[in-house]
């Protein structure tokens, strides 16, 4: 049987290279890519893909904004998110997101193949692998669903805050969103509220830190 891949990442070199890296490996094949988290979400969808492979952070709608509702909306899709970020919160995000493995992009091309047949088996892949007992026993509730880590805002609230974050203004976030200019600066005084934090360099270290834009 061929195994149907999704590639989504917002940097098209990117893409072509991880394409030829996979579609080198017998029964696996690319039918859709996308640039963003959005267009990933509906490729996924529509091309009924068995895997996923999510860049960690993409324009309007990142990686882990869509790690999470293809598992919400498509539980049977497998969620590989690539990420620059060797870091252990960004692994339990992207582990509370439903996604089933994490790999750097720097080792990418050498490890994707084995990551995609780990993840399509059923068993969860980590790179780096070397992570401490106390992240490990965090992923092993996350896993048994013990610990989902849910933050204080809403969907519409974290699309707010990751277009905060990026510099956008509330007259461009009205625009983006198709949302009047009035609900966008409620959605602002709720997360300053929710978050206590109440200016822009802030919410961007706090977006950063949930994995929503890049440093």
């Amino acid at each position: 049987m061929t195994t149907r891949i999704l590639l989504a990442d917002d940097h098209p070199l990117v893409r072509r290279g991880l394409r030829q890296v996979i579609e080198r490996e017998p029964g696996f094949e690319v039918v859709a890519e996308a640039a963003d988290g959005a267009e990933a979400v509906e490729k996924a969808e529509s091309a009924e893909v068995d895997l996923a492979i999510l860049d960690f952070a993409m324009p309007r709608m990142t990686g882990l904004q869509a790690a999470d509702q293809l598992a919400k909306r498509r539980p049977q899709t497998r969620v590989l998110l690539l990420s620059m970020y060797d870091n252990d919160q960004y692994l339990l995000a992207a582990a509370r997101a439903g996604a089933a493995g994490y790999l750097l992009k720097s080792v990418a091309d050498d490890q994707v193949v084995q990551a995609c047949k780990a993840v399509l088996a059923g068993r969860p892949f980590l790179y780096p692998d070397t992570v401490g007992p106390r992240t490990r026993a965090q992923l092993r509730r996350i896993r048994e669903g013990r610990d989902r880590g849910e933050g204080p805002l809403t969907a519409r609230e974290v699309e707010v805050l990751k277009l905060v974050a990026e510099g956008h203004s509330s007259q461009d976030i009205a625009e983006l969103l198709v949302i009047s200019i009035k609900t966008v600066e409620r959605h602002r005084a709720n997360i300053g509220e929710k978050l206590d934090i109440h200016d822009r360099v802030a919410l961007t270290r706090y977006a950063i830190r949930r994995g929503l834009t890049e440093p």
